[in-house]
């Protein structure tokens, strides 16, 4: 089968330099897991004591993922970190300490369930911002906090926003400084304290270097840049973190000389993806070794190829073809062979494929 080596010694150092910068600047973080699916073996390996102590919370958006979280480390704090369905409010509030909510309608729900559970559920607000995913309108939020400040069972703890996930809207100071505006005439009108204005990823950690965040924000979900090392704001490494953390071996199970253009008749029929070829290619040849994974494991945009000389040929659902060109080294002898393996660097959304998959093995170094 093909793997994916998960980098465990790479991950934790990454975690641990974030803890310090967050430190430094007096901000709370919560380490969002939801790459990995609460896979149980993969929390067991991260969240050992001396990782959390640095981390506010740990997050997920399943609700199995929380419940694996709690089983690792029942003490541990955990964060839904999407708007939760009303259905599920029962296992909501038993499993996460904190959740960020955008709907009255939920959190009435959450109140009763953790009136049943003799809690009391902490819960962020989230504000819409401009990316037009989760969030309150601005112009409502007042009138929303009015409604559901009063929940017994209920506490808010924050106001949220979330940018760059859907449409790719930057957090700018500007957008930032709204939720910290609200979250003062908030406390103002109410007389209530609020803890957290919660505006901050992986792509906002570029500002908090440069000091171009609001002074009130002062909580961030990390994930990304936790696991991979990277900025999605201009998907470049981060400080000085690893970026050695994933990579996707897989095996060549067979490997021959080939036509580069295919024969016969082309129709639609065809289930997988292929790249263009040249018509004057008509008679050439190249070597091409299929690989043992596929689109059910992988979408093939999701993965770069370390060895720059291989190209991209097809994907169909469980095979994967390359050509790797004349198939020799510089000093003539073959470079590949079948049972050789092609390593791949994969984005965050191929990790998170890949992990899903159940094709493909997950190995721990």
């Amino acid at each position: 089968m093909a793997e994916l080596k998960i980098h465990i010694d790479e991950i934790i150092g990454n975690i641990k330099k974030l803890s310090n910068v967050f430190d430094k600047y007096n901000k709370k973080w919560s380490l969002i897991t939801k790459v990995f699916s609460g896979d149980p073996e993969f929390l067991k390996r991260i969240l050992t004591d001396d990782v959390i102590q640095g981390i506010h919370s740990v997050g997920d958006s399943r609700l199995t993922s929380l419940k694996n979280l709690k089983k690792t480390n029942p003490k541990m704090r955990t964060i839904y970190i999407k708007p939760p369905a009303k259905i599920y409010a029962d296992d909501i509030v038993k499993y996460a300490d904190i959740s960020l909510n955008s709907s009255y309608e939920t959190i009435k729900s959450l109140n009763e369930a953790a009136k049943k559970q003799n809690k009391i559920h902490e819960i962020i607000i989230m504000i819409e911002l401009g990316e037009l995913r989760e969030g309150v309108k601005r112009d409502d939020i007042i009138s929303f906090y009015k409604k559901v400040f009063n929940f017994p069972n209920i506490k808010v703890v924050g106001l949220g926003s979330n940018l760059g996930c859907m449409y790719g809207v930057e957090p700018t100071y500007d957008k930032l400084l709204q939720i910290s505006l609200y979250k003062e005439l908030i406390e103002s009108k109410f007389d209530q304290k609020m803890n957290f204005v919660s505006g901050g990823s992986s792509i906002t950690l570029p500002l908090l270097l440069n000091d171009s965040i609001p002074a009130d924000m002062n909580h961030f979900r990390i994930g990304e840049s936790a696991f991979f090392g990277t900025s999605p704001l201009d998907n470049k490494q981060f400080m000085d973190l690893s970026t050695d953390t994933f990579y996707f071996y897989a095996n060549i199970i067979e490997l021959e000389e080939k036509k580069i253009v295919p024969e016969g008749i082309i129709s639609d029929a065809s289930i997988g993806h292929t790249a263009n070829f040249d018509k004057e290619d008509i008679s050439g040849t190249t070597y091409k070794a299929i690989l043992d994974f596929g689109l059910l494991d992988v979408d093939r945009e999701e993965i770069e190829v370390k060895d720059e000389n291989i190209k991209f040929v097809g994907i169909t659902s469980d095979m994967t073809v390359v050509d790797i060109g004349n198939n020799r080294t510089a000093d003539g002898k073959p470079k590949y062979k079948v049972g050789d393996k092609i390593c791949f660097k994969p984005s965050y959304m191929g990790v998170a494929r890949l992990l899903n998959s159940k094709f493909i093995d997950k190995i721990f170094v």
